[in-house]
């Protein structure tokens, strides 16, 4: 039977792929220590649990409108205003099936066959796989490690053609941490207004930046700019809400419309339950969210300390998210693996350690783990590495 073109020129999630293997090893009896999760290990506050069972009890597991529950948006509408200085109308907000589902929509609804999206490396698994499955064409430039993994206007504009629709920025940045400057995103900004983009500002770690930094929205810098903005949020990492996949999408009404239209004809709306969890989490307290931040800075420091210390490894120090992005040629070279990749099995394979290979995220060079486990899990995860470079050392 074959199946669509569409379909088989997808590439599989290179961290669903990790956690497979990691997750048939435990199976087995193995003690693994998996570092590819890309979320929080803290469990959903108590006040969002409440509400999502009051909800139930109160009868609102029915239907919602296909953009998301009006109280919900106002929520959202409220949030931007008091976090970023923006001001939206409802009708500019839809609320998804998580972030990623806003993505998908997004690009659905804003590309034709043959567009191009600039998509700098390193990037997130999904959005170019998102952007085939619409049609369009990934044009990936690279943000260079001497850059802090970020890229610049005249990159930007190097990579741009008559073709080129849109631009995603991720800041802070899965899997590299890198958070953008108000300045970059100005001059990124610039030449997306010269040339008529779109700009596809995925926020999801928004909250989560260490060290004194915060985050700016590109949308913030001028009117013009929130203009062609669409931001990409959701409740899962901020709120450790992963599971209760609701996300949204934030912009222009005639996009936004579009995307409702979208939603209706396939998810039709975002879980009932789910959205009023989402209203608590938005509009509950917010101690949480700073004491989880505080204890994924807390271990960052601890772990990197100790990661930049196992020979072969070369790690820029990341500001947000919860992610390790070190690049590790130097330690396949030294254990003498042809491939990051094979590298990265052959770790699993005997110390019981699942990392992430970057090839999955367009750096070949580089590992992805993620700090959102315990410390001494954490530890004893970088313990085991150790010990896999000494034992395979040439």
């Amino acid at each position: 039977m074959n199946l669509a073109k569409r379909v088989k020129a997808l590439t599989p999630s290179s961290t669903l792929a990790i956690t497979a293997k990691a997750n048939a090893l435990k199976a087995e009896g193995h003690d693994v220590i998996g570092l590819g999760a890309g979320e929080p290990d803290f469990n959903t506050p108590e006040h969002i649990i409440d509400r999502a069972e009051s909800a139930m009890r109160e009868g609102f597991t029915k239907y919602t409108p296909a953009s998301g529950l009006a109280q919900l948006k106002k929520s959202i509408v409220d949030k931007l205003q008091a976090d970023q200085k923006l001001q939206y109308d409802p009708s500019e907000v839809i609320v998804t099936t998580g972030a990623k589902h806003a993505l998908y929509t997004l690009f659905q609804a804003i590309l034709d066959e043959g567009d191009e999206v600039v998509i700098p490396t390193p990037y997130w698994v999904s959005y170019p796989e998102q952007v085939k499955l619409a049609g369009g064409v990934p044009v990936h430039i690279e943000g260079k490690e001497e850059n802090g993994f970020k890229v610049t206007a005249d990159q930007l504009k190097q990579a741009i053609s008559s073709n080129t629709k849109a631009l995603i920025i991720n800041s802070p940045s899965n899997p590299t941490g890198a958070i953008y400057t108000a300045e970059e995103l100005k001059a990124l900004g610039k030449v997306c207004v010269e040339h008529d983009l779109i700009i596809v500002s995925d926020e999801i770690y928004e909250k989560l930046t260490y060290f004194g930094e915060t985050h700016t929205s590109i949308a913030q810098l001028s009117p013009e700019l929130k203009e062609r903005t669409i931001i990409i949020n959701g409740v899962s990492k901020s709120h450790a809400m992963t599971g209760w996949r609701i996300g949204y999408a934030v912009g222009n009404r005639d996009i936004i419309q579009a995307m409702t239209n979208l939603a209706s004809h396939s998810t039709s709306n975002p879980t009932s339950i789910a959205q009023f969890a989402a209203i608590a989490a938005y509009d509950g307290p917010q101690e949480p969210v700073n004491e989880m931040k505080e204890a994924f800075e807390g271990r960052l420091n601890k772990v990197y300390d100790q990661l930049i210390q196992i020979p072969g490894f070369r790690c820029e120090k990341p500001k947000g998210a919860f992610y390790l992005f070190p690049n590790v040629t130097e330690a396949v070279e030294m254990t003498g693996f042809d491939s990051v990749d094979s590298w990265v099995e052959a770790l699993l394979e005997y110390e019981k350690v699942a990392l992430v290979p970057g090839s999955g995220f367009g750096s070949p060079d580089n590992v992805r783990l993620s700090y959102a486990t315990s410390l001494p899990v954490l530890e004893e995860a970088l313990d085991r590495i150790r010990s896999f470079m000494e034992k395979h050392q040439k």
